[in-house]
């Protein structure tokens, strides 16, 4: 294997699935159980995950897949949104603002897309109430796009037809701050959507946002509840996102191979797949020693696709640089510092505007010397971590948001719900991992489950960048 740029993109994929060829991107892309709960006719689904889980990604091919089957899609975006209702203080004022805004973006971006677009048609789409819909389907006459080309004329008549018209929110969490504005905003947008979707028959609202956005905008306005039950939790298991990984690599060589294929194979036969492009044993030390190279990549993941493909990215660039055609132990070893130290500044960036002193918060939590000393200070039973924050708030008060107080125990839930920490049990040759999405209550009031808590392997260089060697060699491999 050559890893030249444009090789290292082709296996891996980009970060960023915006960035991404969406043909390319269809063709390797790996539909979960998520994609049948979002990409449907039900009227909304609010798809919440942590940044780089596969949001935008899953949105790009359940929209494309669409275009082909000539439904009428639109995709809204911030820039498309920016100003509405920045200057209302009156919350059901700012829910019609919404709600006309929504109506003229859609009936704008469905007009421009067929080059139908005309002096005076808001006011029209006025005279039908607001009515998009509707007035679009009387707006699509024959006489109008008679001389468009047939794509677009097909899709035209698939809308007449059925009257169904698909409309993706994503990214609209950019630039989000966490302040009562942002909070009051998206929550008059969800409730806008609501309405519309209610009022206007045949309107399918795909929103994508943030887990730290949703988590507090449910928190700040009890009328979400009404939309509850249109959430989906993004989340992945390890078994699918190595089989991901396989696919993505199948793809590259040309092997041509279903998600469903993929899903029912065992670990050790996904494993075997990816051995062109990485070495299948990891040598390393302690725990580490002579191991299947993926089940360190899921260990040191977060379960999310995007700490897969910034990790493989950079051991086969540090490959390259050694003239390696294979990615082996030591392109690993090299770069999991730089690996950890970037997922580290991820988790200050994202979850800031919720906890602001958020940065001092994790620095905190790195091992003290008597914890170094023992070999402890990434595994906690309930009563050390609780006691490690304690001491922590003793020398660094912590608020959330709008000073809002927090104990300890709001803290740990809080760091379990980014993902900084996770719940653990051990189980002998490998250690049971539970993340927030899979078990959001585990940590509710901390009652004993019978799990201890760990930081995650991923932060483990960028917190003890003085001991690096001795990080991997007391790491315990996830099942």
């Amino acid at each position: 294997m050559k890893f030249t740029e444009e090789n290292i993109a082709e296996i891996f994929g980009h970060e960023a699935a915006e960035d991404e060829d969406i043909n390319r991107l269809r063709a390797y892309y790996f539909k979960g159980k998520v994609y049948s709960q979002v990409a449907n006719e039900l009227p909304i689904r609010i798809l919440v995950g942590h940044k780089g889980i596969g949001k935008s990604a899953l949105f790009h091919v359940a929209k494309a897949e669409q275009d082909q089957e000539k439904k009428l899609t639109l995709l809204i975006k911030p820039d498309d949104i920016a100003g509405i209702g920045e200057d209302e203080t009156d919350f059901l004022k700012l829910i019609r603002e919404w709600k006309i805004g929504i109506s003229q973006i859609i009936a704008r971006k469905a007009l421009v897309s067929f080059g139908l677009l005309h002096e005076g048609w808001r006011k029209k789409l006025n005279s039908y109430g607001g009515q998009f819909i509707d007035f679009l389907q009387a707006t699509f006459l024959p006489e109008n796009y008679a001389n468009i080309e047939p794509t677009k004329q097909a899709v035209i008549d698939s809308f007449l037809k059925s009257g169904k018209i698909y409309v993706y929110l994503d990214d609209l969490d950019r630039g989000w701050q966490g302040t009562t504005n942002d909070i009051r905003r998206i929550s008059a947008l969800l409730n806008a959507i609501r309405d519309l979707a209610s009022e206007s028959k045949g309107v399918a609202f795909r929103v994508s946002l943030r887990s730290d956005v949703y988590y507090l905008v449910r928190t700040s306005d009890e009328s979400t509840d009404k939309i509850e039950g249109s959430v989906v939790w993004y989340s992945w298991t390890n078994h699918e996102i190595l089989a991901l990984l396989a696919k993505r690599i199948d793809h590259h060589l040309g092997r041509n191979t279903s998600t469903e294929e993929l899903l029912k194979l065992s670990q050790t036969m996904l494993a075997e797949r990816l051995s062109e492009v990485m070495e299948p044993v990891f040598n390393g030390r302690g725990k580490w020693e002579h191991i299947p190279t993926y089940r360190i990549l899921m260990s040191l993941i977060r379960k999310r696709p995007r700490d897969l493909v910034k990790l493989c990215t950079l051991a086969a660039k540090h490959a390259s640089k050694e003239d390696r055609e294979i990615i082996g132990t030591l392109d690993f070893n090299s770069v999991f510092e730089e690996y950890s130290q970037g997922r580290l500044q991820d988790t200050i960036n994202e979850y800031r505007s919720e906890l602001p002193n958020i940065e001092r918060l994790l620095f905190s939590m790195k091992p003290s010397k008597v914890e170094k000393k023992a070999k402890e200070g990434y595994v906690y039973t309930t009563a050390n971590l609780l006691e490690k924050i304690h001491n922590i708030q003793q020398n660094h008060p912590l608020n959330f948001f709008g000073n809002k107080s927090a104990d300890a125990k709001d803290i740990a839930a809080f760091l379990y719900k980014i993902n900084f920490l996770t719940a653990r049990k051990d189980k002998g040759d490998f250690v049971e991992r539970r993340y927030f999405e899979e078990s959001r209550y585990l940590s509710h009031k901390f009652v004993d489950f019978g799990f201890d808590w760990e930081i995650h392997p991923a932060y483990r260089w960028a917190l003890q960048p003085d001991n690096i060697a001795d990080i991997i060699a007391t790491l315990s491999p996830s099942e």
